[in-house]
């Protein structure tokens, strides 16, 4: 039986039944009555709290985001900004393989044709949301931080940021839709090397280099393999 509920927790579930549903079915089952019905809740809670999918779409987005800057605030921050960074980008690919529904929703490579569109589209698009720059602060002070090291040449810490969250969602992206089926370790053999790549173009020693992205991959040893599939994985179509 659907529930009337009053509390403040209300938007959360609405949110986390929403999560659910992309998770399980794609974005083509997020509507008001279908995301209702995985919170037991009855349709008009989703327009009386959100006022349409749109908006609901958007706190989706958000919590997404902040789950992104929660990992990335539990990332140590040590005396190797290198082994910090790609850190964060394991954190990002464990995120995104957790929910890969919920990851397009967030940078924009999901089909919308059940979304309508809100009026405001400068506001709606996710780069403008606090919760996506509160996240991706934790990117920029990052390289900050390798920029002060003396590692890499002067850089502007906005500008290796832009190009590392680039690389990193360029990377996920084509992994989610499986286009490294030919490596066994997709991680080790492609997203390593490129972050290597990366930092040395930036100036630093291709061994240092290196010896920072091996030590962070060895603090994320539960990474998914690229043969299994990973829960709420899907193909794009």
């Amino acid at each position: 039986m659907s529930e009337e509920p009053t509390s403040n927790g209300v938007p959360e579930r609405l949110v986390q039944a929403t999560i659910r549903l992309l998770a399980e079915e794609g974005p083509s089952a997020i509507k008001a009555r279908t995301v209702a019905a995985e919170a037991g809740m009855s349709t008009m809670v989703v327009y009386s709290h959100f006022g349409g999918i749109p908006e609901l779409i958007r706190a989706v987005v958000d919590h997404g985001f902040s789950r992104i800057e929660k990992a990335f605030s539990q990332v140590p921050i040590t005396e190797d900004p290198i082994a910090d960074l790609f850190s964060m980008a394991l954190a990002t690919r464990e995120i995104a393989r957790a929910n890969p529904h919920l990851y397009d929703l967030m940078f924009g490579l999901s089909t919308r044709a059940t979304y309508r569109p809100t009026a405001d589209r400068d506001v709606r698009r996710s780069g403008h949301s606090p919760a996506f720059q509160a996240a991706y602060q934790h990117v920029i002070d990052a390289c900050a931080r390798l920029a002060e090291s003396g590692r890499v040449e002067a850089l502007d810490p906005r500008v290796a940021a832009a190009a590392l969250w680039s690389f990193v969602h360029g990377y996920v992206t084509l992994e989610l839709g499986d286009h490294f089926t030919d490596f066994e370790d997709p991680v080790a053999q492609v997203m390593l090397p490129m972050g290597i790549t990366f930092s040395v173009g930036l100036g630093d020693d291709p061994e240092r280099a290196r010896t920072s992205h091996e030590t962070a991959l060895q603090l994320h040893p539960a990474r998914v393999a690229h043969s299994a599939q990973a829960p709420g994985s899907h193909v794009r179509g």
